[in-house]
């Protein structure tokens, strides 16, 4: 890995001087004239290490200093002058410098300080990313402390430790699949694998090949026998996702598996035994799915043996400030950005808005915030329209009374919207499928203006 350092120095001579040593002891050299230029390189470069003047003309090396570490914090800075004060060495460590040297310079000084900051450096991002990977291993944290997620986290830590199969229902963006991690984590089957299928990213044929595998010649492209993955989470957890979106015709298929405790290769006539425990999740009401015969009931109650609900995020705002300080940390170390925190306003704003994407809109939200902040706390400039129209939102307005000769004339469009959803609700008796249906939408497009009206 080519190690790059930046020279920073308004004497030309002495700057040539470095860039000739350094590139004699093998490391790339860039260079810049004065603090500011430095400062900008820095942003737009990656470095394992920076040396820099102190006495320059334009933006000294303390300055250059605070804004290099104030952008990339971990990036190790060494300051070289020709006057040896007491007083400025301190302040250069005490700002966070790495180390100082006096000119004229000892070459080799220089040269076991540059390598001693470079290794320190790496060792530093080394460490990081493993207590990242240690702290993946030892399972995903559900973070909050509203009592909708202190419920969730007793029942996980109840369910998990046992064999039945549990169904996990959430709206999109909550977090199911995080839930399915620390039941698995926190399970005996821990340290067998865990695997997971999104049951609505497949075509139905490619669907039942990537659970139950396939022979060689069981279908055009299948050039060779392939392993499931059931066979694959033999002795572990299946992780099924999106449950709801699976086909009938497969649906049975999967029944069977779980009954059995057996899969079927396509094109193949051997069963094969396997031992895994089944974990699926839900966006879907399939109690509702049951009734309009898109789900199999028999397969419904054999998922459902333990349901864990996973409460949206405007049930528990609460969290939310954990939850965007978790994220911003995580965003502000990857974009190598020295962010502090929300500003008050910024904060007040994310708890009136209601995150219909719940904590995967909040995670999107805080990385751009993080990625568009130039200063040191996030403010509502950065923050999604979306979110940050959440300031100036009006109280719901009252319902409209209605004509005495029922005309709609006059009423706002979003009213006469809202008196058509509710009566063609009546209408089917809360049905929603069947008054999507009536109404010529999506049953997702009427969820969402469900929660737009408040009619949820």
């Amino acid at each position: 890995m080519n190690t790059r350092v930046l020279v920073v120095d308004d004497d030309d001579a002495h700057r040539g001087m470095l860039r000739m040593m350094l590139r004699s002891w093998g490391y790339e050299v860039d260079e810049a004239g004065d603090g500011d230029a430095a400062v900008e390189a820095v942003r737009a470069q990656s470095y394992d290490a920076v040396l820099t003047d102190v006495r320059m003309a334009r933006m000294d090396g303390i300055h250059a200093l605070k804004g290099i570490l104030a952008y990339n914090p971990a990036l190790p800075v060494i300051l070289m002058t020709a006057y040896s004060s007491v007083e400025t060495a301190v302040e250069a460590l005490r700002l966070g410098a790495f180390d100082y040297l006096i000119k004229p310079l000892d070459f080799e000084a220089l040269r076991q300080c540059l390598q001693k900051a470079i290794e320190q450096s790496r060792c530093s991002v080394e460490n990081r990313e493993l207590r990242r990977q240690l702290t993946e291993a030892a399972g995903p944290e559900i973070l909050g402390h509203s009592p909708a997620v202190e419920e969730l986290r007793a029942i996980i830590a109840t369910v998990a430790p046992t064999e039945a199969t549990v169904l996990i229902n959430g709206e999109s963006g909550t977090g199911k699949e995080l839930v399915a991690r620390a039941l698995h984590m926190a399970s005996e089957r821990a340290s067998r694998p865990l695997v997971t299928v999104n049951c609505a990213a497949l075509a139905e044929n490619l669907l039942e090949s990537e659970l139950f595998g396939h022979e060689r010649g069981a279908f055009t492209g299948a050039d060779k026998r392939r392993e499931g993955r059931f066979v694959q989470a033999d002795g572990g957890t299946l992780f099924l996702d999106e449950i709801g979106e699976m086909p009938l015709a497969l649906q049975a298929k999967l029944l069977r598996a779980l009954q059995q405790g057996e899969v079927q290769r396509v094109g193949s006539d051997k069963p094969l035994t396997v031992d895994v425990r089944v974990i699926a999740a839900t966006n879907r009401n399939l109690q509702i799915e049951v009734a309009e015969k898109r789900f199999r009931e028999d397969l419904y109650f054999r998922l459902n043996v333990i349901n864990i609900e996973v409460p949206p995020l405007r049930r528990r705002p609460e969290d939310i400030p954990l939850l965007a300080a978790h994220f911003l940390q995580r965003y502000a170390e990857r974009n190598r950005k020295s962010i502090k925190g929300f500003s008050p306003q910024a904060l007040d704003i994310m708890l009136r808005y209601d995150w219909p994407g719940n904590v995967r809109e909040l995670e999107n939200a805080v990385e751009r915030a993080a990625i568009l902040c130039t200063g040191d706390r996030i403010t509502p400039r950065e923050l999604p329209q979306a979110v940050a129209r959440a300031a100036d939102a009006p109280l719901p307005a009252e319902q409209p009374a209605e004509q005495g000769d029922g005309s709609l004339a006059g009423l706002k469009l979003d009213d006469v919207e809202r008196r058509a959803i509710e009566e063609t609700l009546r209408q089917t008796g809360d049905n929603k499928s069947e008054a999507a249906r009536r109404l010529g939408i999506t049953r997702a497009t009427l969820h969402n203006k469900l929660r737009k009206y408040g009619l949820e």
